[in-house]
C-alpha cells in the first residue's frame, strides 16, 4: 500500500497541486516564526521614503497607506525588500520539495531501465520505440530487456 500511495504521491499532477500549499505552510508556519523571533520581529513593509508631500502639506506618515491617504507620493522600498526575501525563502523551499520528490522518483538500483535516449537527437524515448517521436528517426529495434 506504501508503494501505491508513493507512486501517485510523486506523479507530475499530485506534486504540482501540493507544492504550492505545502511551500506557503511551510513558509508562513515553520520558517518564518523562528526568523521572525531571531530578527526581533523586523519588519521591512513600512519603510518608505516621502517624494512628494500630501495634500495638507504634511511629510511625516506612519505607514505608507496613511501617505497615500493624505495624497503623498512615496517610494515603498520596503515592500521591495520584504518581497526580495520572501520570494529567497519560497524559491529555497520550493527547491527542496523537489529535490525530496525527484529523490522519491528514481527507480530502484536494480529496476529495468524503461526509457533510452535516441541516438540521433538525444532526447529520451520510451524503452520499446523503434521510432522516435521527437525527430522521427527509425530505429534499429527496441532494446533487449
Amino acid at each position: 500500500m506504501w508503494k501505491e500511495f508513493k507512486e501517485f504521491a510523486v506523479k507530475g499532477n499530485a506534486i504540482d497541486l501540493a507544492v504550492g500549499s505545502i511551500v506557503t505552510s511551510l513558509v508562513k508556519d515553520i520558517l518564518m516564526p523562528p526568523i521572525g523571533l531571531v530578527t526581533g520581529g523586523l519588519d521591512f513593509s513600512n519603510k518608505f521614503l516621502v517624494l512628494k508631500s500630501g495634500a495638507d502639506g504634511l511629510t511625516n506618515f506612519a505607514t505608507p497607506a496613511d501617505a497615500v491617504a493624505h495624497k503623498a507620493i512615496t517610494w515603498n522600498y520596503g515592500n521591495f525588500i520584504t518581497f526580495v526575501i520572501n520570494f529567497a525563502i519560497v524559491a529555497f523551499c520550493i527547491f527542496l520539495v523537489v529535490k525530496a520528490a525527484n529523490k522519491m522518483k528514481r527507480p530502484a538500483p536494480n529496476a529495468q531501465p524503461v526509457s533510452k535516449d535516441c541516438p540521433a537527437c538525444a532526447m529520451t524515448i520510451p524503452i520499446k520505440a523503434t521510432r522516435c517521436p521527437h525527430c522521427t528517426s527509425e530505429l534499429s529495434q527496441p532494446a533487449a530487456h
